[in-house]
């Protein structure tokens, strides 16, 4: 039966085809125009031209083929027109269109359509309907010729042919071309009623509706001329092999002709056709053409009497005078026409010596040839190519037959003929295994190995049997009558199944067999079903069906007979098509088929290559009444193939395995086969949940409170060293529970649920474990141990901790040094949602150190929201850190710490972060746990550790921890004396924390008053002194990031860098014509403002090379003390006053009242100190103005202005002369109380504020450092420069401090 996409696939090959090749296109084009004779060809030339500018890539508009379309269907039916209109279909992508136009060429012109337009779409539509037809034209030119005299029929055919056809007579001749005439005008007919049909089932579209086929018209009546209509076709296709229309390449004769052909319309060779069909033959037809077998002749067939009855020779017939080509060319036809009928009555010759006890003759002639004793295996059981004995046998299309990775090889090196006959391959792709063929060659490898072992004469009806174990039976057997019969319908369906050529036979034969299993009556039925013939036959089912029922029923038998009998399963394995097929069944859904593949397993070599991944999942997602019910469950078949997957593939693919278990939810499904009966299943179920955990643990948490451990406790005792490793491992990953009293109750299930003591199991095993194994069984039985009487010390508890300390300190083991460091991690009990420890988080706490980006947040540790539960679970998780670190640190008196401490000396990064973090949180712990004298011990293994780590470490989180574990020992005087020692190495790493930790100014304040007149904790060094007395005074300096940007009287801004403790002079810029009084940098926007006596503002863009100017603002003012904001500045002008620049243009003048000499903005705030002494703070979006200090009048004739004003922390510093005995007074921005002052006697001009300090600069170059805590002076700084400091600036870490002088002079000074 025709179906849409078979037609559209043979059609729109053939029409691409022809759009694709040029030659073969013009070369039709040709054909029909010599056939058509139209008055008017220009519609046709022009529809040419539009397919050859469209098929050769030219740029063609739509529309250009919607007319072409138009004009062909303007025009009367003629074949050329409907052809072209199939490739304008073509071209606008209408498949059914174009098919449908095709199939009106052979509608209108059949015999041009098959022979020269389209005969492979012919040989593959048609063909097949029409092999009734080639069977009445076989059998009325075998009558023809049956006649000619007996000295023609050779064993050459070909020269025997040669030689008929001037042996005919006239009459003869004469009929030999009415026959071929006849059998052209059926042909054509059939091709006209099949087009038709074609053309219903296209027009139907729909694949729901069934169109059965014509009949098919076999002669013509002589009487009244019409064509008479086959009423036996199933006779007829059975003879040709073709029983229920089930047609297998793998049938096809080894020994018929090349297939390939050409089809030529001068001399019409369609008598070739019947050799595209395949025949299944017997053994005798296989073999007889081998010269290297003797066979008897075929003297007494019918066909062989026949022709020696009748003998006629007539040399004078007028018919021989036909020219010497055409005698050739029918030569040629009649004997490929002979050699073929040979064949065919040869496979349907009857033989005589046929028993009785074989219903089919194949197995009989098999017997035959097995009866001779000989064990040499037939030449055609023989792979030329390897001379072994062919395994999974390919025939190709020249009927040689090779073993398939033999010729697959031979393919490969890039060859495309067959090597027996060198004649070209017109598909190198290789075809199905030929099973028959195969079939013969299991049969007679059982039959020759059991020959052997065969000690009496055996009836040849009677099989021979193996000894196996016999199945017990699971009804009555009932008479011995009733038995026999069962026995004979068993073996009936048994030859069925390996020997009929219809599959609806075969198929039912599997359901047959099925049920006798399913009854179990016969005891020897596996024996009869386990024969390599057999199994054979169940994988051809398996090739061929399409039934469900049928598939199934046959992966049932066949997984049932694997698992009594390992003979089958390595029948199953010797051909590596037989497993893909298998795979592929499963793949496409037979999910039952999961256990005939587990059975595979063990023979399959490349299982990870097969992508069963997203089988195994559908299966283990399914339900179970949804599932056949075998010897095994299909789920744990899947969990069994699951864990070989794991257990056999490299990381990454094991990886992908595992996250696409965890995505499909299936977790739960393979927990359940934690209880099964099976240990293997167990193991396997334990490996997957295993490594979802390590992967993801967020389903960690599932797996703990659905887990089932009583049987998996069980195994453990059952189970080798490596599956015993893996239970442990799975129960240790278990116990990384988020919530403390979860973990606890799991530790108990572990303890007390298996039927042996599961800590003296895990002591036993300890003792044998491997290095890298004995950090996780010490720590799970560590864990076990501290459910009871932490406080006193057991065999279990000391062999842990021994175990670990050992593990730490064994250098020749890294892995297993870096498995105990990360198992005390784990030990400190406080995990994540997915399971990763948060010691270091928590540490990171208790440290004070702000993160913003902490992974410790509350929904990370799956508490509710009542916060009772979260207490109780804070109460038991710090019951927990106790009682271990007190196990931990309480052993030999603190050798745990001397392990730490080697630890922290090595080059492997990570021994080192888990070695760093365990000790300080046992340190810390020591703070906790009552003092023991172990105290001691810790500071002498660890002090030098920590301070070593706090100097040297770059990063912040780990200095934070050092100064966690540090203030442990500050808190005894031995230990605060040994830490003094290290003040110099940890002074600068407290600067730096304090803005960030709050344990770093607790421990700065400790060491400050210890340390409170000693210039050890001040100490700044001078680093460069640039002159730039060239430009003038330096007026301004500005830090950002690690440049410096100075200003001068002359105009000039210079950018300097800090490289090696020295500034580097990177660019100088001279565009302000006059002096530039202030810098200013706007830090979101990376621009440098700079302020001028100009009257201009001047933005610059910063880079890396320097700065560039992008704009400038005209202020129509002096610019003085310039500040900015986003959308404003603000500066002192010539006068009084103080002017506010909108950049739009815009100007405001603020506190007219005033002459201001400072100005400060802080959050919409202005601050400014005037000269008279005043302060006032402005509020920008009001213009209110508060009074902060009052002025006073100038005393003895001088005025004592307001020279720097700085905000810091809420306090606003001012700086002035001393007169009045503070050079600089602190207020609080809140209340504007004064909350100190300065008592400095210098004259300041500028003054910069840090977190720490207070630095004032004056005349004489005299710099001075106060502590703005105790508002003490720290620090005179010995600049010798003699000028006034007029401006200083602070880079971002407070580390260097630069100042310019009245002179010209730039100093720098690094705080050390």
């Amino acid at each position: 039966m025709a179906t849409l996409d078979n037609i559209l696939r043979h059609t729109t090959v053939f029409l691409s085809e022809t759009l694709l090749k040029s030659d073969l296109r013009h070369r039709l084009f040709s054909v029909f125009l010599q056939r058509i004779q139209s008055a008017d060809q220009t519609p046709l030339n022009l529809a040419v031209e539009t397919i050859e500018n469209a098929a050769s890539n030219i740029s063609i508009k739509f529309s250009s083929l919607i007319l072409a379309e138009k004009i062909l269907l303007s025009l009367s039916e003629n074949p050329f027109s409907s052809f072209l209109l199939s490739l304008v279909y073509t071209l606008l992508r209408r498949p059914v269109g174009a098919a449908l136009s095709l199939l009106d060429v052979f509608y209108t012109d059949p015999s041009i359509a098959r022979l020269e337009i389209a005969p492979l779409v012919f040989q593959d539509l048609f063909l097949i309907h029409l092999i009734p037809i080639l069977q009445w034209y076989n059998h009325k030119r075998s009558r023809i010729m049956s006649c000619l005299p007996s000295g023609y029929h050779g064993d050459n055919e070909s020269v025997a042919a040669t030689k008929s056809l001037s042996a005919m007579s006239g009459e003869q001749a004469s009929e030999l071309k009415d026959l071929e005439r006849e059998y052209e005008e059926i042909l054509d007919e059939n091709c006209r009623i099949f087009a038709g049909y074609f053309k219903e089932v296209l027009r139907a579209k729909s694949g729901d509706r069934f169109i059965d086929p014509p009949s098919v018209i076999v002669q013509k009546n002589e009487k009244t001329d019409y064509f008479v209509f086959s009423k036996n076709e199933e006779m007829i296709n059975e003879e040709f092999g073709l029983k229920n229309g089930r047609y297998n390449p793998i049938w096809t004769d080894s020994s018929e002709e090349d297939k390939s052909f050409k089809f030529n319309r001068s001399s019409k060779n369609l008598s070739k056709f019947p050799s595209f069909y395949p025949e299944r033959v017997s053994l005798k037809v296989l073999t007889s053409q081998r010269s290297s077998i003797k066979s008897k002749p075929l003297g007494n067939s019918n066909f062989d009497s026949e022709r020696e009855s009748c003998s006629s020779d007539d040399s004078n017939d007028p018919y021989s005078t036909e020219s010497e080509a055409e005698n050739e060319d029918m030569n040629k036809r009649m004997a490929l026409l002979n050699t073929r009928q040979r064949q065919y009555l040869n496979e349907k010759q009857p033989n005589l010596g046929e028993s009785s006890c074989h219903p089919h003759p194949l197995m009989e002639d098999y017997d035959n040839m097995q009866s001779s004793g000989k064990n040499t295996p037939l030449k055609d059981f023989i792979c030329p190519i390897t001379t072994h004995v062919l395994e999974d046998p390919v025939t190709l299309e020249t009927g040689q037959t090779y073993e398939r990775k033999a010729i697959q090889e031979w393919l490969d090196r890039g060859n495309a003929t067959c090597p027996i006959t060198r004649q070209k391959l017109h598909n190198t792709q290789l075809p199905k295994t030929n099973y028959v063929l195969k079939r013969l060659i299991a049969s007679w490898l059982e039959k020759d190995q059991n020959s052997a072992h065969v000690q009496t004469k055996l009836n040849r009806c009677e099989p021979e049997y193996q000894p196996v174990k016999k199945l017990a039976p699971r009804t009555s057997l009932g008479s011995l009558g009733s038995l026999d019969g069962t026995i004979s319908e068993l073996r009936r369906a048994i030859t069925n199944l390996c020997t009929s050529e219809i599959l609806s036979e075969s198929e039912m034969a599997v359901l047959q067999i099925e049920q006798f299993w399913r009854e179990g009556q016969m005891v020897d039925i596996q024996t009869m079903l386990s024969k390599p013939p057999v199994v054979n036959g169940f994988v051809e089912i398996l090739s061929n069906s399409v039934d469900p029922h049928v598939l199934m029923a046959t992966i049932f038998l066949l997984s049932e007979l694997g698992s009594r009998d390992n003979g089958v399963i390595q029948t199953l394995t010797r051909v590596d098509t037989d497993v893909e097929c298998i795979v592929a069944l499963f793949q496409k859904g037979l999910l039952e088929a999961v256990v005939l593949i587990y059975l595979l397993m063990p023979f399959i070599g490349n299982l990870a290559k097969m992508e069963l991944v997203d089988s195994l999942l559908k299966v283990l997602i399914s339900r179970e009444e949804d599932l056949v019910s075998m010897f095994m469950n299909p789920k744990a078949a899947s969990v069994l193939l699951l864990g070989h997957l794991l257990r056999n593939t490299e990381d990454e693919r094991a990886s992908k395995i595992v996250k696409r278990v965890i995505t499909a939810n299936v977790v739960e499904a393979i927990l359940r086969s934690l209880e099964a009966e099976l240990v293997e299943e167990r193991l396997s179920a334990v490996l997957i949940l295993l490594s979802c955990m390590q992967l993801d643990g967020r389903c960690r948490n599932m797996i703990a409170d659905k887990a089932e451990l009583t049987h998996l406790l069980e195994s453990f005792i059952e189970s080798n060293d490596a599956d015993r490793f893996e239970i442990i491992q799975f129960l240790y990953e278990l116990v990384k529970l988020n919530r403390r009293t979860f973990n606890e109750q799991v530790l108990h299930i572990i303890k007390n649920e298996g039927t042996y003591s599961s800590m003296h199991s895990l002591l036993i095993y300890l003792q044998t474990a491997l290095p890298h194994q004995c950090p996780v069984v010490a720590g799970l039985l560590l864990q076990l141990d501290l459910l009871a009487e932490p406080r006193k010390m057991s065999i279990y508890r000391e062999e842990a901790v021994d175990v670990l300390i050992m593990c730490l300190r064994n250098s020749d083991y890294p892995d297993s040094q870096i498995a105990a460091a990360e198992t005390l991690l784990a030990l400190q009990g406080r995990f994540s949602y997915s399971g990763i420890p948060l010691i270091r988080e928590f540490l990171l706490k208790r440290a004070g150190l702000d993160r913003a980006d902490s992974n410790v947040a509350q929904n990370d540790f799956g508490y509710t929201s009542n916060s009772r539960e979260t207490t109780e679970e804070e109460e038991a998780a710090e019951d927990w850190e106790r009682k271990m670190a007190y196990s931990l640190v309480s052993y030999e008196f603190g050798l745990l710490f001397e392990a730490l401490a080697e630890g922290l000396k090595s080059k492997s990064a990570d021994l080192f972060s888990a070695c760093f973090v365990s000790a300080t949180w046992l340190v810390y712990m020591l703070t906790i746990l009552p003092d023991t004298g172990i105290r001691g011990a810790a500071r002498v293994c660890l002090l030098k550790q920590f301070v070593s780590i706090f100097k040297s470490s770059k990063d912040t989180e780990n200095k934070a921890l050092c100064l966690l574990a540090m203030r442990s020992f500050i808190r005894e005087p031995e230990g605060l004396h040994d830490l003094t020692n290290h003040v110099k190495d940890i002074l600068k790493g407290l600067r730096e924390l304090k803005k960030s930790s709050t344990i770093a100014v607790e421990i700065f304040n400790l060491f400050s008053e210890e340390r409170e007149s000693s210039a050890d904790m001040w100490n700044h060094k001078e680093i460069t002194l640039e002159d730039c007395s060239v430009n003038g005074e330096v007026s301004s300096l500005v830090c950002f990031r690690n440049k410096v940007f100075s200003s001068h009287t002359d105009g000039t801004i210079k950018v300097w860098t800090v490289k090696a403790k020295i500034l580097h002079l990177i660019q100088e810029t001279r565009e302000h014509l006059k002096a530039v009084t202030s810098l200013v940098v706007q830090q979101s926007a990376e621009k440098l403002y700079s302020g001028s006596l100009d009257r201009t503002v001047r933005v610059w863009s910063i880079h890396d090379e320097g700065i560039e100017c992008e704009e400038i603002h005209e202020m129509k003012d002096h610019v003085n003390n310039l500040l900015v904001a986003n959308s404003l500045a603000c500066f002192i002008p010539q006068g009084a006053g103080i002017k506010v620049y909108s950049w739009n243009g815009a100007t405001k003048l603020l506190n007219q009242q005033k002459y201001a000499k400072c100005l400060t903005l802080v959050k919409g705030k202005l601050y400014c100190g005037c000269l008279d002494n005043s302060i006032q703070d402005i509020d920008l979006p009001t213009g209110t103005i508060n009074s902060i200090q009052s002025g006073s009048r100038k005393l003895l004739g001088k005025s004592s202005p307001i020279y720097a004003l700085q905000v810091h922390d809420g306090l606003l510093f001012s700086a002035g002369t001393s007169l009045d005995g503070a050079a600089v007074k602190i207020w609080n921005t809140t209340n504007y109380s004064m909350v100190g002052s300065l008592q400095s006697t210098l004259e300041v001009r500028a003054m910069v504020v840090s977190s720490e300090l207070i630095y004032l600069g004056g005349k004489g170059g005299i710099v001075e450092a106060w502590c703005r805590n105790k508002h003490n002076r720290v620090e005179a700084l010995q600049t010798g420069i003699e000028g006034k400091v007029l401006c200083m600036a602070l880079d971002a870490n407070e580390e260097t401090l630069v100042i310019g002088t009245s002179d010209g002079k730039i100093q720098a000074w690094r705080l050390s």
